[in-house]
């Protein structure tokens, strides 16, 4: 039946039909209408655990525990929230727990703007937590498209046995579309899930979850090997390969607008959509796949361009990424301060295009006391 859905309840729905049968969380803006669906589904339905945790870290900690048990278990959150979670998500790649994060991305640093927002997690996904990892993240931009991410998040953390970032804004989780769940449910594939729960492993298939570096395999199997730079070269490249294989089954992104056009602008999440008149004059690059870097799909078609600019809603972190693939200049324009508007698109456009800086003119303070400006546009 087609009706009329919210972007944080495709998340979860898509979650259920990928097999998802454990949530913990902690409310926070604006990724807590999934806790609360989560809450309601567990009433109707005590087959699926749920857990509203103290605080995030126990919430992340919980996700992995329940995984560890047997469940495809996940949790959302926000920017603040995330960063809490860090040291579990660094804890859960080195040990191998299919999981799943949701990050609905607020303006930050810190408490920031609660209400407003902002795509200021990308390096954080790629960098947050400690040591060298490859984690795997999506970012839809539609209630249909969350979803659908939701179910590839899931599938991706079983086959490659990983934390998986499934990214989203204010404005993707807030958003409401027409769509029939149960069509986009019938057409999905779900992972099943192969790793033995730790309490059934048997005596022939240990398993290591101490979090620092052991021998898994051979004469000093279950031993610490944290002095052993061979054995960190071994398992840290066997989990890298596989994560990269994965990623390479789910090399999503979208190359369209007008591909005949001279510049190329690169922006994902609510901006593409925010951005979507800019159809006739631009063509356009929207990674879906986030993480790992979509650079062999990028390079094949930047070459075409004169110019490639990148829109995004924080200062830079995809057009870093960008710049370094393509091995080129590309110009940025900033959206911040939630300030996601077609206007300020059309700005950043004309200054940089023009020779201009990608810092938008900062407004002087006011003199006194002022209104404020509705959500959104100001």
């Amino acid at each position: 039946m087609r009706r009329l859905v919210q972007g944080n309840e495709a998340v979860f729905r898509g979650a259920v039909a990928a097999g998802a049968s454990y949530y913990a969380g902690y409310p926070i803006s604006p990724s807590t209408e999934i806790l609360n669906i989560a809450s309601g589904w567990a009433t109707e339905h005590p087959e699926f655990g749920f857990l509203q945790a103290e605080d995030e870290i126990a919430s992340a900690n919980s996700v992995i525990g329940a995984s560890l048990a047997g469940a495809k278990a996940f949790t959302a959150t926000s920017g603040p929230g995330f960063s809490l979670m860090q040291e579990a998500i660094g804890y859960a790649q080195k040990v191998g727990v299919p999981s799943v994060f949701v990050d609905v991305q607020r303006v930050g640093p810190a408490t920031g703007m609660p209400t407003m927002p902002g795509q200021g997690d990308i390096a954080q996904v790629r960098y947050g937590s400690s040591g060298d990892y490859t984690p795997i993240a999506f970012y839809p931009n539609s209630v249909a498209e969350a979803f659908l991410m939701a179910t590839n998040a899931f599938n991706a953390a079983e086959e490659s046995r990983s934390p998986v970032i499934l990214l989203s804004d204010t404005f993707v989780a807030h958003l409401n579309e027409v769509v029939d769940l149960d069509e986009l449910a019938a057409g999905v594939t779900v992972a099943p899930r192969e790793l033995t729960p730790l309490a059934r492993n048997g005596d022939g298939e240990p398993r290591f979850f101490a979090g620092v570096l052991m021998y898994e395999h051979g004469p000093n199997a279950g031993e610490p090997a944290t002095a052993d730079a061979d054995e960190y070269l071994r398992q840290f490249y066997a989990a890298k390969h596989r994560h990269l294989e994965v990623a390479n089954r789910y090399a999503l992104y979208q190359h369209g607008w007008n591909t005949e056009a001279s510049t190329l602008v690169i922006c994902y999440g609510i901006v593409s959509r925010v951005a979507a008149p800019l159809a006739p004059d631009y063509a356009l690059f929207r990674p879906i796949r986030i993480h790992p870097m979509l650079t062999d799909e990028l390079r094949a078609v930047a070459d075409r361009y004169e110019e490639i600019v990148v829109i995004e809603a924080n200062d830079g972190q995809y057009a870093d990424m960008a710049e370094l693939a393509l091995r080129r200049d590309v110009k940025r324009i900033p959206l911040l301060g939630g300030r996601i508007s077609l206007e300020a698109v059309n700005a950043g456009l004309d200054r940089v295009l023009g020779g201009g800086p990608s810092e938008p003119p900062v407004p002087e303070p006011p003199a006194e006391r002022a209104p404020r400006a509705p959500l959104g546009i100001g």
